[in-house]
């Protein structure tokens, strides 16, 4: 029988359980979509069936692949062998999954190649269309590290499918891009599951498991609490926690009041002209951000948002125009949150040793680390892990948690609410304001969520495509 069958599903540490007993059915043609807030456990359920969990954590139960049983933990290794041919996993972290010395094309091609057994001509033919359907033309000759978040996002979303798996698994697969981009990939996926593929798709975007329809779990620390169609898990709930998910979705927000913020000036751009591969970027000619003011960023992926955040930072140079800091700080006042938190955190040392020492280096008590932590639904025993045992959700929280150490005067968000769930992404927009009216700290957010940045900043600025 066709499709993939979990039956109690269970991932632990030596201490203690962190998804208890899970069951469900993925069959062809039936979509299932995992919601459910940042570190519920949603991805960790995805790494079991890969058979790909961090080796400080160890799954259990039954696995019925395509009528063939696997019993976890010890037929782990063997589900390598169906990875590529019979399942593929789309990992929320494109820069993770890309290899940074190969052309996107290339590597989109091998799929086709080594894994289809294409011919090469057919290969880069069957590369080439599928990046055309994901508008990543120009950007086919390009290494990975050459994309922005939501093309690179786009590029392991096409490489992963290449090599023609019965069994998807995508993991935030619209995370990072803009709502036409997110449509396009909603649509491939409808596609695959049209004819007669099977995909388990892991997200915070009420949007796209309301597109994907099928089946909706709903998991919340570490359990299932509400399961089955789309239709009435997402429009009739019967859970409380479920109701609380969906309204905390922008979409649903209040319309936000306009606020005109006439603080002195932190940072300015005067007669700015900005190119990458001989475009001109459409970045704001003159802008000026205000103490306490938060400003949203938005447009297409690609447009040049982030280039525009690191010219402001000084991390990036301008073909025309300059940059004025207003404010007499240090350079380690103006602050920057990545949108891959997973470059930020040594990858061999706990959260808590990496954090130790910006407590140490600038001298800050460990006690303001655990006010932020308990603000941010932090919970202490995560900074004994290491980054690859954490959810992108919790590790952006983490990255935020370090730059707020730090009282800047201005922060660079590139996409800090990208990979959090609607009630934690709520909570966290809520922590960024009142730290840029508490501290008078100048905030530019980027987003592809228009709806957060209408209700949720000051006044919001659209890029043109470059």
């Amino acid at each position: 029988m066709k499709g993939l069958q979990a039956i109690g599903i269970t991932i632990a540490t030596a201490e203690a359980t962190l998804v208890e007993p899970v069951d469900f059915h993925l069959q062809p043609g039936q979509p299932l979509t995992l919601l459910g807030e940042t570190g519920s456990g949603k991805s960790l359920l995805a790494q079991a069936v890969m058979g790909i969990l961090p080796e400080t954590l160890q799954a259990s139960g039954t696995l019925i692949i395509n009528g063939q049983r696997y019993q976890l933990p010890q037929d782990r290794d063997a589900l390598r062998s169906l990875w590529g041919r019979t399942m593929a996993s789309l990992p929320q972290e494109p820069w993770l999954a890309l290899d940074p010395t190969m052309a996107v094309q290339q590597q989109v091609a091998e799929g086709y190649r080594y894994i289809r057994g294409h011919s090469a001509p057919r290969s880069v033919a069957a590369a080439q269309d599928d990046l055309a359907q994901l508008g990543l033309q120009a950007a086919a000759q390009k290494f990975p590290w050459q994309l922005s978040g939501g093309m690179a996002q786009r590029a392991a979303f096409a490489a992963a499918r290449a090599g023609g798996a019965e069994i998807l698994i995508a993991d935030e697969p619209t995370k990072g891009l803009d709502v036409s981009r997110r449509d396009d990939v909603a649509a491939l996926l409808g596609r695959e599951v049209a004819e007669g593929g099977t995909l388990m798709t892991i997200t915070h975007d009420i949007a796209l498991a309301r597109q994907l329809g099928g089946e909706v779990i709903v998991m919340h620390k570490g359990k299932v609490i509400e399961q089955g169609a789309a239709q009435l898990v997402l429009h009739t709930p019967q859970q409380g926690y479920t109701r609380e998910l969906l309204a905390a979705d922008p979409v649903a927000w209040p319309q936000r009041h306009t606020t005109v913020i006439r603080s002195k000036p932190v940072v300015s751009a005067q007669g700015l002209k900005l190119q990458r591969g001989g475009n001109t970027l459409g970045v704001p000619e003159n802008f000026v951000l205000h103490a306490g003011e938060i400003v949203g960023l938005h447009g297409a992926s690609g447009s040049g948002k982030s280039s525009f955040g690191d010219v402001l930072l000084g991390l990036l140079t301008p073909q025309q125009g300059s940059i004025t800091r207003h404010v007499a700080a240090s350079a380690l006042k103006y602050q920057k949150i990545y949108q891959d938190p997973s470059a930020l955190f040594p990858p061999t040392r706990t959260l808590s040793q990496s954090l130790e020492e910006v407590l140490r280096r600038h001298r800050i008590e460990r006690s303001k680390r655990d006010t932020l932590m308990e603000q941010l639904a932090l919970e202490s025993s995560l900074l004994t892990r290491c980054p690859d045992s954490l959810s992108g959700g919790e590790l952006q929280r983490f990255s935020l948690l370090r730059v707020m150490l730090l009282e800047p005067v201005f922060l660079f968000a590139d996409e800090p609410t990208s990979r959090l769930d609607p009630l934690v992404q709520q909570q966290t927009l809520q922590l960024i304001t009142q730290m840029a009216r508490q501290q008078q700290c100048g905030v530019l957010l980027v987003s592809h969520d228009r709806d957060l940045l209408e209700k949720g900043t000051d006044r919001v600025i659209a890029m043109q495509a470059a």
